[in-house]
């Protein structure tokens, strides 16, 4: 038999000790509006240069003291060097592009982000506040979990969206076990009347739509469609974008979100640890669960489980409100962190210790539908074999998954590792030497109107996206192409990219279902890191989409294919940065690497630093192309650089500018191909080169 736990829904349970909410005070002692809105106006004010990070961790509850990763900011102080040689050589044509960018007659999608937008009217004004905010980003999740609610608000900020004002709960002032229940059945309620709050407005069909729309969005989710082909699949998605931006009160389940990982705060944990320390294993069961369990609870909101220090086999069909094991090499399976049905919409786990196995169902891991789904793992050699629409994912919700230490294996599909459509995804992995995989559309990857993030902080990793989804390129190009020829290519859409849902065809009808692009984020603080990847990745936007990846520090390998390291197509906004280090760069190709931008779109690749680099792109074109009136840039920092690049370097065509800049250093361009019949000139040190109105070439 199972004791319950049901409480008033609108009533918080009856403590022995009372827990009063509280009013937060910042650094001036005076009291100010919540953890969430607090964060988002000090983001914005930091983007216009008036607040310091420093007040953003006031209220912080880590206790490890953030780094100030704003002084590393580069698109801005790059600016003044690059920006003045763009208006005195390019004069005619780049008031021109600027104009073409930042017009939106005849562009049409629905819900075009303002980020988005601010890159398109103005690039370096856009650009570095999306590069701050990625910083800001960075230096809230080195905090630990601690930091997620900053994270939360900062990346939602970036789409425009704030959660509502709440009070967080005070922790547990005693070791009490009915005072560390008495918080989470608190946190519990509270994070479900804030979901309730936020569906109110919907019906009970259209509530049911969300959910169950959540899984033909993964599954068949393109950029583009081509009526009659999938023209329905386009229509259900504006449908379901509609009723998110009209019907759900997202604030609200922002809030829900920040509450509920709260519950993942270390000292809080060490307090539920030792309130269970003694506590012998008891003898109820539950199905589906094996192993010590030292609570079991039926609540109002789902299932509430404490496990034990020993190995555990948890086997989800139903999901859980909140799970909390206390240690073991365990074992996950099915609904891990994620809703089984639209009516108990947030779920939690927790795993405090041990070599634990994640094999979730498809949108079964730290998947937010609806609602908030969170599975955070404080320490163990992980391993996460992800099915599709799980591992951080946010589908009219928000999604995170946390992994604090270890060498974790991270294996995907689509749609994981950091992926939204529609709400908020987020993987966040502290340290450890990882390994992360994916077939697409993952590990960093923001559909319409959704924010998609991978926040690695340290250690030397690894990461793969691609290899799955032929890409329609083949059909033209390759045609005669069988699967892993070195000709054939295949799509990724992944590692910081944003991409909308593009309806071609020549019927305003049909068009008008087009869904502009999300944001991509994809960040790695530190480490020697290794990227591979198929076409459309690494920073890469698509239609109104925004793909960002930011590396912070360590050697480097980056090899992607087409459309990778910084690129944009269709008016995205693609940014790429690698700020430190002796990086190396390639590609399979054919086309269009570091700073390319195609069709009216935005793309800066940088290098940073005094290191040497290696562009090693013989099978591709790029650093600094543009056509169609993109805006393309590239620039190299500094180093003694080696160029092995078929074609490009600063070539604008169709009204377009494509610039390239190498600042300083004796570099190579020794496997340039020579000029022939004088189709473009040489590629020298110290020299400037003007091919034509749009295109530039500087080496300091």
């Amino acid at each position: 038999m199972i004791a319950s736990i049901s409480p008033p829904l609108r009533t918080p349970p009856r403590l022995s000790v009372p827990y009063q909410h509280r009013t937060h005070t910042n650094i001036y002692g005076t009291p100010h509006r919540p953890l969430g809105l607090l964060l988002t106006m000090s983001l914005w004010l930091l983007l216009g240069g008036c607040a310091q990070i420093g007040h953003l961790f006031a209220v912080t509850e880590s206790a490890d003291l953030p780094v100030d990763r704003q002084q590393q900011a580069i698109v801005s102080r790059l600016k003044a060097i690059v920006e003045p040689e763009l208006r005195d050589n390019l004069a005619r044509i780049l008031p021109a592009v600027r104009a073409s960018l930042a017009d939106q007659t005849n562009k049409i999608a629905k819900f075009k982000q303002g980020l988005v937008l601010r890159a398109l009217t103005d690039p370096w004004d856009g650009l570095a506040a999306i590069e701050q905010a990625g910083l800001l980003a960075a230096t809230a999740a080195e905090s630990g979990v601690e930091g997620l609610p900053a994270v939360i608000d900062i990346l939602e900020g970036g789409m425009d969206r704030t959660g509502a004002p709440f009070r967080p709960l005070i922790f547990p002032a005693t070791l009490a076990r009915e005072d560390v229940l008495g918080f989470i059945m608190e946190a519990l309620e509270d994070a479900y009347q804030d979901r309730e709050h936020a569906l109110r407005h919907l019906s009970p069909q259209d509530r049911e739509f969300i959910f169950t729309q959540a899984r033909p969005l993964v599954e068949r989710f393109s950029p583009q469609v081509t009526p009659p082909v999938h023209l329905a699949d386009a229509e259900a998605a504006a449908r379901y974008a509609t009723l998110l931006m009209q019907q759900i009160d997202y604030a609200s389940l922002i809030s829900a979100a920040q509450r509920l990982a709260r519950l993942g705060n270390r000292k809080f944990l060490q307090q539920l640890d030792i309130a269970f320390h003694k506590r012998n294993p008891i003898a109820q069961t539950v199905s589906g669960i094996t192993g010590d369990l030292l609570l079991i609870e039926q609540t109002s909101y789902g299932l509430l489980v404490v496990g034990g220090r020993g190995p555990n086999t948890y086997d989800l069909d139903h999901g859980a409100a909140l799970i909390i094991d206390l240690g073991g090499n365990d074992t996950y399976r099915g609904l891990v962190g994620a809703s089984p049905n639209s009516d108990l919409g947030n779920s939690v786990v927790i795993d405090l210790s041990g070599n634990d196995l994640y094999q979730p169902a498809a949108l079964g891991l730290a998947t937010g539908r609806a609602g908030i789904g969170i599975v955070i793992d404080h320490s163990g050699d992980d391993t996460y074999r992800l099915a599709p629409g799980s591992g951080g994912v946010g589908l009219a919700g928000l999604g995170i998954l946390y992994d604090g230490e270890g060498q974790d294996i991270y294996e995907g599909n689509r749609f994981t590792q950091g992926a939204a459509f529609g709400g908020f995804g987020l993987l966040v992995d502290r340290a450890g030497d990882d390994r992360y995989t994916s077939f697409g559309y993952a590990l960093g990857f923001g559909a319409p109107l959704g924010v998609g993030a991978l926040i690695d902080v340290s250690g030397n990793d690894s990461y793969e996206c691609g290899g799955r989804y032929a890409s329609a390129y083949n059909e033209a190009e390759a045609p005669q192409a069988q699967p892993h020829d070195a000709a054939f290519q295949y799509d990724c859409f992944g590692l910081g990219t944003g991409s909308g849902l593009r309806v071609f065809s020549k019927q305003p009808a049909q068009r008008a279902q087009s869904l502009a692009g999300g944001w991509g984020l994809f960040i790695d603080l530190d480490g020697r890191d290794r990227y591979h990847s198929d076409n459309f990745s690494q920073g890469h936007g698509y239609f109104f989409g925004l793909g960002v990846k930011l590396d912070l520090r360590g050697d480097d390998e980056h090899q992607a294919a087409r459309y990778g390291h910084g690129t944009a197509a269709h008016f995205g906004v693609g940014l790429h940065i690698d700020y430190q280090d002796k990086d190396r760069y390639g590609s399979k190709g054919p086309f269009y690497n570091g700073g390319a931008a195609w069709d009216e779109s935005v793309a800066l690749a940088i290098d940073g630093g005094p290191a040497s680099d290696f562009y090693d792109l013989p099978a591709s074109t790029g650093l600094g192309m543009a056509d169609l009136s993109g805006w393309g840039l590239f620039i190299e920092e500094g180093g003694a650089d080696q160029y092995a690049v078929s074609r490009g370097l600063g070539l604008g065509a169709d009204a377009g500018i494509g610039a390239f800049f190498d600042l300083d250093g004796r570099d190579d361009y020794s496997s340039v191909p020579a000029p022939t019949n004088g189709t473009h000139p040489e590629r020298l040190n110290r020299k400037t080169y003007i091919e034509n109105e749009g295109s530039i070439f500087i080496d300091r």
